[in-house]
């Protein structure tokens, strides 16, 4: 008898954002394919036989094909592809290296094109699938970004997105992409650690700043890209793609 019960992959998934759509995807009761460079280590989800562990680096092409195989052979299907991993660091323009370059676009920009075409690969077939890419209001122009070349990998993959949309269309595939703004991570912990030695202040004060510039008052929680993510793989979504939408408490507005 075929498999009916839905499957999800994420990427980036051991830690903040990408830990908390496994969470939610699991809870909603999907079966998740979990990626990140180290998820055996690092494993943050108790056992499960609904959850495959994948490691690799998802801007080596291969990674895509061992996640997309693993769904296949374990679950059966891939219904949902969350392309979550993501690297930055803070820094000035006139500070970025070419390895900083190579680095965030290789993870941010090849990881999240290679992953989407291997599973649109499976996704054809059938005629049915989901693809959401976290971007970030940083793609869009944000001033607070961590730098310029993160914005441009997440400007790409905005683009991207778009694009997919319009091609995969005819497959019956939605493509959209979540584009967070701050959002209370380790990763984002780690850039306020480092603005808040920058100018001589407390962390606490970096958050109370960070807070009073977002209209809403308060940084995003992983689960608030979760719940997006989770509406757009599901039928109350079926008529959205090619679409960014900005979680970020009011932020901005395009």
């Amino acid at each position: 008898m075929a498999n009916t019960q839905k499957t999800a992959i994420v990427t980036g998934a051991s830690q903040g954002i990408g830990a908390g759509l496994v969470d939610a995807f699991l809870k909603r009761g999907y079966n998740v394919v979990a990626n990140s460079r180290n998820i055996a280590k690092t494993n943050p989800f108790p056992a499960s036989p609904n959850l495959a562990l994948v490691g690799g680096d998802i801007g080596d092409p291969k990674t895509a094909a061992k996640i997309a195989e693993t769904a296949v052979s374990r679950f059966g299907r891939i219904d949902v592809l969350v392309n979550n991993a993501g690297v930055t660091r803070r820094a000035y323009i006139m500070d970025l290296t070419e390895a900083d370059w190579d680095r965030i676009m290789r993870v941010n920009g090849k990881g999240v094109f290679f992953c989407l075409q291997r599973v649109a690969r499976e996704m054809i077939p059938r005629r049915s699938g989901v693809i959401v890419n976290i971007a970030s209001i940083a793609g869009k122009g944000f001033a607070g970004t961590s730098n310029a070349i993160y914005a441009g990998s997440k400007g790409a993959v905005i683009g991207m997105t778009r694009i997919a949309a319009l091609q995969l269309a005819r497959h019956n595939i939605n493509v959209n992409a979540i584009c967070p703004g701050s959002t209370v991570t380790a990763l984002s912990n780690d850039n306020l650690k480092s603005r808040a030695k920058e100018e001589g202040v407390t962390v606490e004060e970096m958050e109370r700043r960070r807070n009073a510039a977002i209209p809403l008052g308060r940084a995003n929680d992983p689960e608030d890209i979760a719940a997006l993510a989770v509406f757009l793989a599901s039928p109350g979504a079926r008529n959205i793609t090619g679409q960014s939408f900005n979680v970020d408490g009011g932020i901005i507005f395009d």
